[in-house]
């Protein structure tokens, strides 16, 4: 066993030399030896992040590709085999897993108390981790998940969440995929708030709903805004008070439907988790004078963010998402355990 790394992981960064992880463009994924303070993990699935999935995907569709599957399983190996991660090269953006412990090394900083053998989720970016996949079982299109048969690494300072034994693991990772979300929403949103969600029927969208229904209370106000009349029903379930049908790229839109909603007032906080471009200005215009505006999409761009909110004269402040937030897996686990219309959904579309 090697020793000697660092708790961030750059022993395991080729290039370039000297930079941290995440932004490197190779690392080492040999995982015939670990670090001493490293936890080596046998990996069962990958959950893609949605942005990058769904940007992967059209991608193999414009070059040609007609067997979808097969041909996002070939650039899942031909990723992981050139730089060592699962980092879209266009997005940079990554994604999380579920795997067993396969070992784990006597100075890795534990969080949570695991042994060789548990399943856990990583809740640190596919971007950061050191990923050897050796074959593909299943891509999973319709749920943004690959099933392979692979290794990866969690360094010292990565954060990770033992499966819970009350439900099933494709459910578990769907939610703690984007757990900072709701965990977000619940800092943000105070009682007596008016909120707007653009991409209120998504994965991390329902969560921010009944978040933000619970945060809000009685005196406060969710507005989603989906761009399929289909997603209305979803939506109210989940704690939309009103439905806004729209493009989530369409600012003046969104601006007018929620100035008619409020009565001008617009909306206190805003939260943007859409999983496509151009929609900094559409959640930045739904926003009243010194409102939040959250960002979750990896889709995000801070340069339209901040030049687009001063092209207009915008005075809010803009929260780039973290996917991070303290206690963000229990938070999530716990708000799908105590809400059944959650639950069911996240049952119908995230299990097998």
């Amino acid at each position: 066993m090697k020793t000697g790394g660092c708790r961030y992981g750059t022993h395991r960064v080729i290039e370039p030399k000297g930079v941290l992880p995440q932004p490197a463009r190779v690392l080492n994924n040999d995982m015939s030896e670990i670090w001493d303070n490293e936890l080596l993990i046998d990996v069962i699935r990958l959950n893609v992040d949605s942005a990058s999935f769904h940007q992967i995907k059209n991608k193999l569709q414009k070059q040609g590709h007609t067997d979808l599957e097969k041909a996002f399983a070939d650039h899942v190996i031909d990723l992981t085999s050139r730089t060592g991660k699962h980092k879209n090269e266009d997005t940079g953006s990554g994604g999380m897993l579920i795997g067993k412990v396969a070992a784990i090394g006597p100075n890795f900083e534990m969080k949570e108390k695991i042994q060789v053998g548990d399943k856990i989720a990583s809740l640190v970016s596919l971007s950061l981790t050191p990923l050897k996949v050796k074959s593909i079982k299943k891509v999973l299109l319709d749920k943004d998940q690959v099933e392979i048969e692979g290794q990866a690494i969690l360094f010292s300072s990565g954060i990770y969440a033992k499966l819970p034994a009350d439900m099933d693991e494709n459910l578990s990772l769907s939610v703690l995929d984007v757990a900072g979300a709701p965990a977000q929403v619940e800092r943000l949103v105070q009682p007596g708030d008016t909120v707007v969600i653009i991409g209120a029927n998504g994965k991390s969208g329902v969560l921010c709903n009944a978040m933000a229904r619970e945060r809000a209370d009685v005196s406060g106000r969710v507005i989603g805004i989906v761009r399929n009349p289909s997603y209305i029903e979803t939506c109210l379930q989940t704690g939309c008070h009103d439905v806004i049908i729209a493009d989530a790229t369409d600012a003046l839109t969104i601006q007018r439907e929620v100035s008619k909603l409020t009565d001008g007032k617009m909306a206190d906080v805003v939260v943007n988790v859409v999983n496509i471009e151009d929609t900094e200005l559409p959640s930045i215009m739904a926003c009243r004078d010194r409102g939040i505006v959250y960002y979750f999409s990896m889709a995000t761009s801070f340069t339209k963010a901040a030049l687009g909110a001063e092209g207009i004269g915008a005075d809010v402040d803009m929260i780039l998402g973290n996917g991070y937030a303290h206690d963000h897996a229990i938070i999530s686990l716990d708000l799908l355990r105590r809400n059944p219309t959650l639950m069911k959904i996240f049952k119908e579309r995230y299990t097998d």
